[in-house]
């Protein structure tokens, strides 16, 4: 069925090599429908990438670049640069990447690119891990959660820092529109990115998909895990519009963070104690986003 205000087109098609119950494959397919047809995407190495273009075969229905971890940001800066040389200023240009082209290895570029002003949507499929190079921890990975660089033992249980809060570190830099995003909430994505495209300037949206071999849930369970994000607010989703912080999901009664965890094989060593740690991490960020919501967090400057 539909989703009301999406293109009834596929731009990511059927038939690509992703793994049964993808949450990034299920983003990516909504943000192309919500983005339409004039659009140019740059992407970042990764599992969508790597699944999506096995040569000399493609999934993309749009033109599409490929470029590495570290420069998503500036190739898509020149494509930009060169469409508005043209005299283009409708071709919407779309920059995705994971762990790696957002969060860490290009945290560079996107901080350039956004300071520099360029309108450009900067995508993060954000499903905490180097999961396409073998499930390695990232400035993304959930706090105690087993990766093979952060495996669980009896010394240390799982990465023991915080996530980078990128979203709040783009917003900072000026950005108009900054939001999160679920994939168990398609309607809500879509609305993000399309009104991503027509602000002024730089945007950004990370978005929330989870990973069936990396979090070691059952390929069924791809959407049930995403509304337990919502639920337990291990994931709130949320805009940062004009500077201004607005909640989207409030639960009518959140639930404690171990229904969550319980979900996932990637947390299957944590213990009472860990539990408790966790659960106050969720908690005292939950906090501050409630008590700013409504409130003026940054200055923008595009």
């Amino acid at each position: 069925m539909a989703i009301l205000g999406l293109e009834e087109k596929e731009f990511f098609a059927s038939g690509h090599r992703s793994c049964a119950g993808c949450g990034e494959a299920l983003a990516i397919r909504h943000i192309l429908k919500a983005a339409g047809e004039d659009t140019i995407i740059v992407m970042a190495t990764g599992c969508m990438e790597v699944v999506s273009t096995p040569y000399p075969e493609t999934a993309w229905e749009l033109p599409w670049v490929h470029c590495a971890f570290e420069n998503a940001a500036a190739v898509a800066s020149g494509v930009k640069t060169a469409l508005q040389t043209k005299g283009n200023t409708t071709t919407n240009v779309i920059a995705i990447g994971g762990d790696g082209a957002m969060f860490d290895i290009g945290f560079g570029s996107i901080s350039g690119a956004v300071e520099r002003g360029h309108k450009i949507l900067y995508i993060s499929t954000d499903n905490e891990a180097y999961q396409n190079t073998g499930i390695q921890r990232s400035g993304a990975t959930f706090p105690f959660a087993a990766t093979t660089t952060s495996p669980s033992g009896k010394v240390i249980p799982g990465k023991s820092q915080p996530k980078k809060p990128l979203p709040f570190i783009i917003a900072a830099h000026g950005a108009k529109y900054v939001a999160t995003a679920n994939v168990a909430n398609l309607f809500d994505l879509k609305n993000k990115v399309q009104k991503a495209l027509v602000t002024e300037g730089p945007s950004y949206i990370s978005v929330f998909v989870p990973c069936i071999p990396g979090w070691k849930i059952d390929s069924s369970s791809t959407i049930d895990v995403s509304k337990m994000a919502l639920e337990t607010c291990a994931y709130p989703i949320y805009e940062i519009e004009n500077g201004v912080l607005k909640l989207n999901h409030t639960p009518t009664e959140k639930k404690p963070i171990e229904n969550y965890l319980k979900m996932q094989g990637r947390f299957k060593h944590i213990t009472p104690e860990i539990n408790a740690k966790i659960q106050q991490y969720v908690d005292e960020r939950w906090k501050y986003l409630t008590e700013s919501n409504g409130k003026k967090m940054f200055d923008t400057l595009f």
